[in-house]
């Protein structure tokens, strides 16, 4: 029988009042505040949060659903208010993990991008990169500030037991193109500080807000050495985009300009947002547009959403798109597997944390484990995002199982396959009350001139039971992420508060104050 692991709890099902016996130590001042609160409180808080999250406007579009007006479906994503809790050792060992995983990808995509010195040692098929649709030739040579190509890196983290049924961390996929979530991360906590602010007098739980600052930094240290004071914007969709609330909400937070392609043009290889007080130059992108749409002259032609020329202007070294345009031969799945050899490669070290073992279709003898497997197997198109073009096997039908064995033999090198991992579970408040569900977490790994993180990430819970799928395209939900701080960690964040606040200052009374920025003609 496959083990299980509970974030909250020792042992499954879950026994109420049992004094704390079966309680992990870092969930025991919760559980004993938990039982003290009357038996309607938590659906009133739930009511609460659903409200203020709508009069917010905090919500996701689900492409290819309509409602009875033929529009398309704007949804909340639902909220659990039971937190994901995580002590600092277990943290600790994580962000070290991310950072040297960051670390390397960002190194291998400055590599495939210049003297492919990897496909050269033979540790990855050159036609698995040159072959690879998110590979872009038009990159070879082009260096990039601090020669950084994933400024946002979105990494997602499950937890499975190991044989002596401890909860074990793994890389389950990488995402460096242009990773979302981070907006309800901030949402969530601001919320369960509104909701239970008692919780946060009890608990040391490390702060979050200031992401946007440390995302601004990053940004503006990644700017082309042709100016000491970068503008920075975010590039949208628009907002019929299904993230489109994040885009905007990102933008405001870090006091920056919130454009569409329209608002852009280039001249004389310099790239220009229209203001109402003229052309302003724009030194750093921070695109919400996935590369095919940035620029019609280089990709795809008909393309509205990005801005002719803008390639040409990137190429010569006056701005910087961030993330940097060809990072997606890094995140595609059939490259995941060789992300350990990566770390080896360029750093000479073992991974911190390790993959989910992975079989990739394209090796026959793989394939044939596969296929003959695949009713146990989780198998994922290797250019699947959002939990589309993947087979859950243990819950699909032996339909559902024959009909992706086709597609697996039709296109073999077009997926990959894993164990079923049991993923841990944390309690949940559903309908029936609180329950195991299944969690990931996302952390956000900013990396400029240095790799840093806020504590914790997005943690996303599969709501339906027994379902593995957290995405929110596919019902999911999300929870706050509590990284308890110890003695340590707190004094490590009050000495860098400090330090960063003097620099800040150093660097107010070195540079004059700039001219206040013109608004964008699109905003109001």
């Amino acid at each position: 029988m496959m083990q299980k692991f509970d974030e909250m709890y020792t042992k499954l099902p879950y026994e109420f009042f049992t004094h704390g016996a079966q309680i992990r130590d870092h969930y025991k001042i919760y559980d004993e505040w938990l039982a003290r609160q009357p038996g309607n409180m938590m659906a009133k808080r739930r009511e609460e949060a659903e409200m203020i999250f709508r009069r917010v406007g905090i919500t996701f579009a689900v492409y290819g659903e309509k409602d009875e007006d033929g529009a398309g479906t704007e949804r909340l994503i639902p909220f659990d208010l039971i937190p994901r809790i995580i002590p600092a050792n277990e943290w600790r060992s994580m962000e070290l993990g991310l950072t040297q995983r960051v670390t390397a990808l960002n190194r291998f995509l400055h590599d495939i991008y210049h003297d492919q010195e990897i496909l050269k040692a033979g540790l990855i098929p050159r036609e698995q990169i040159e072959q690879n649709a998110q590979f872009r030739p038009q990159m070879m040579g082009i260096d990039l500030p601090n020669n950084v190509y994933s400024q946002i890196s979105g990494i997602d983290i499950v937890r499975a037991p190991d044989a002596k049924g401890n909860g074990e961390y793994y890389v389950l996929e990488d995402n460096l193109r242009v990773p979302s979530g981070v907006s309800y991360m901030l949402e969530d906590r601001k919320m369960m500080m509104r909701l239970f602010p008692d919780l946060f007098s009890a608990h040391r739980v490390a702060p979050i807000a200031h992401y946007p600052d440390l995302l601004l930094e990053t940004l503006r240290q990644s700017s082309p050495a042709t100016t000491a004071e970068p503008t920075v914007v975010v590039l949208t969709p628009g907002m019929y985009n299904s993230a489109y609330f994040e885009h905007a909400f990102l933008a405001q937070q870090m006091g920056v300009e919130l454009v569409e392609g329209q608002d852009l043009f280039v001249k004389d290889n310099f790239c220009y947002m229209r203001t109402t007080r003229g052309p302003q130059r724009v030194d750093v992108i921070y695109r919400r547009v996935d590369d095919d749409f940035l620029d019609p002259k280089v990709f795809r032609p008909g393309s509205t959403l990005g801005c002719a020329g803008l390639l040409d202007v990137y190429k010569a070294g006056h701005i910087n798109i961030c993330n940097g345009v060809g990072t997606g031969v890094a995140d595609d799945k059939s490259i995941y597997p060789y992300v350990p050899k990566m770390i080896e490669f360029y750093l000479g070290e073992k991974p911190i944390l390790n993959n989910v073992p992975t079989y990739m279709c394209r090796n026959k003898d793989e394939l044939s484990y596969v296929i003959a497997n695949m009713k146990d197997l989780v198998v994922k198109e290797v250019h699947g995002a959002g939990g589309y073009g993947m087979l859950v096997g243990p819950a699909a039908t032996k339909a559902e199982v024959e009909d992706f064995k086709k597609a697996v033999l039709a296109n073999p090198s077009g997926y990959i396959a894993q164990p079923t991992l049991s993923l841990s579970s944390c309690p949940t408040f559903v309908e029936s009350g609180i329950a195991p569900r299944h969690i990931d977490l996302r952390p956000y790994v900013l990396s400029g001139k240095t790799v840093q993180m806020v504590p914790g990430g997005l943690t996303r819970v599969a709501l339906k039971e027994g379902s593995l799928v957290v995405n929110s395209s596919q019902g999911g939900g999300t929870k706050d992420t509590w990284i308890l701080e110890d003695d340590a960690a707190a004094v490590a964040r009050v000495e860098l508060a400090a330090a960063a606040e003097a620099a800040a200052a150093e660097e107010a009374d070195r540079i004059e104050p700039a001219a206040p920025k013109a608004q964008s003609q699109t905003q109001s």
